[in-house]
């Protein structure tokens, strides 16, 4: 029998990951994974970038390539940023597997185990998976409307020296909140001056449908700052290609530890990607789908207030892709997601999305990848459910 290394006993499997093998059957309405609309992936547009590659670099773009990822990708998002008043190089860019990888990658570099890692509360349950692997000491700062608890957030930063902070600061995955301006600037200035490095995970921010643009931290702040992102929401998750954006030296302990890893991204889907940006207006194309979300999101909206009984909280996100519901008197959404799947729905319960906590009154939905009649039936049954389980505790 094999003997597994001891970091295995501490990191569950991913529970999204094993819902959606429940949720696969078509008669199942579901909220639960983060996908994005596939009607909104330029299917005909990869084509052309397609054949283009193969016809005029199909040697060079078959081959093994740079760790660091092609050198053409990696200036285009470099002027992105700097559009966003993010001062980097594409030295500081190196390309992943998506930006899943990259939270692999980061923690590879940075944490021995015991090392305190402060996440906010709820969390991006794929951040506490990767992270898990690395027996850190997870220390959650609870969310508030308009981002972390910053008052909490300064005592954890002043205890035990932490290692990193992982905050998602768009649309945050699995609330939908996004930090306020002057949270930002108070986060900040936290944060300068502080040994604890700043992963800022933005794989949202150019879904906003809504309201009115925030800085990223990226621009209010230097130094001990990483950057994460991922073309997953407006390109193609298929293609896994996201990046991670970090001064130089960790950027040079990033490369060896992807090498380790496996050697560079797929680079014809760099390639790939990178003719689809030259030859098509990336801008309209994101227009188009934060269009089609603004309508998703505005339908689930709705059917909850006409729906889902007195006491139940939500949230309202002008952009991403998630809506977080607190359930009215403590109700336990693991108890709900069984009465649900019965209806023909599914969700996430809330209790992956937290660390050290167990049977939480709050869930997620996903608005993105159901059209609005499926929202109005979907939200109607899983109502009926909460009123269910509701009469059950009376």
């Amino acid at each position: 029998m094999a003997r597994f290394a001891r970091r295995m006993s501490g990191v569950q499997k991913s529970f999204i990951r094993e819902i959606l093998k429940v949720t696969a059957s078509p008669d199942i309405i579901s909220f639960a994974g983060g996908l994005p609309n596939p009607a909104s992936f330029p299917i005909e547009a990869i084509g052309r970038a397609t054949e283009a590659v193969l016809s005029g670099a199909g040697k060079s773009a078959l081959q093994y390539s740079t760790t660091e990822g092609y050198a053409p990708l990696r200036e285009y998002i470099a002027r992105r940023y700097a559009a966003k008043g993010v001062r980097v190089s594409p030295e500081n860019i190196l390309i992943t597997s998506g930006s899943q990888q990259g939270l692999d990658l980061i923690a590879k570099v940075l944490l021995d185990e015991g090392d305190r890692v402060i996440i906010e509360r709820p969390g991006y349950l794929g951040a506490i998976q990767a992270l898990s692997m690395f027996q850190p000491r997870f220390v959650p700062v609870t969310m508030q409307d308009d981002g972390i608890d910053t008052a909490l957030l300064a005592d954890a930063l002043n205890q035990d020296c932490p290692k990193l902070f992982y905050a998602v600061t768009n649309f945050q995955n699995p609330s939908g909140i996004t930090y306020s301006a002057q949270k930002r600037d108070l986060l900040a200035r936290l944060m300068q001056g502080n040994d604890t490095v700043l992963v800022e995970d933005d794989p949202y921010g150019e879904l906003r449908f809504m309201g009115d643009d925030v800085p990223p931290m990226g621009a209010l702040m230097e130094g001990n700052i990483v950057l994460l992102s991922s073309f997953s929401k407006i390109f193609s998750p298929g293609m896994r290609l996201g990046w991670v954006c970090a001064p130089e030296d960790i950027m040079e302990r990033l490369i060896i530890a992807k090498q380790a890893c496996d050697l560079h991204t797929n680079s014809f889907s760099q390639r790939v990607l990178y003719r689809y940006l030259c030859d098509n207006d990336i801008d309209a194309h994101i227009a188009g789908i934060r269009g089609l979300y603004r309508a998703q999101r505005v339908a689930m909206v709705g059917a909850l207030e006409r729906h889902f009984p007195a006491g139940t909280v939500f949230t309202k996100p002008e952009g991403g892709m998630f809506l977080w519901v607190t359930l009215p008197d403590g109700l336990s959404a693991l108890e709900l997601f069984d009465r649900a799947i019965a209806r023909g729905v599914a969700f996430v319960p809330g209790d992956p999305f937290y660390v050290g906590q167990s049977n939480v009154p709050t869930l997620r939905l996903n608005y993105t990848n159901s059209d609005e009649s499926d929202i109005e039936r979907g939200i109607a049954r899983l109502g009926e459910a909460v009123a269910e389980l509701a009469n059950t505790h009376v």
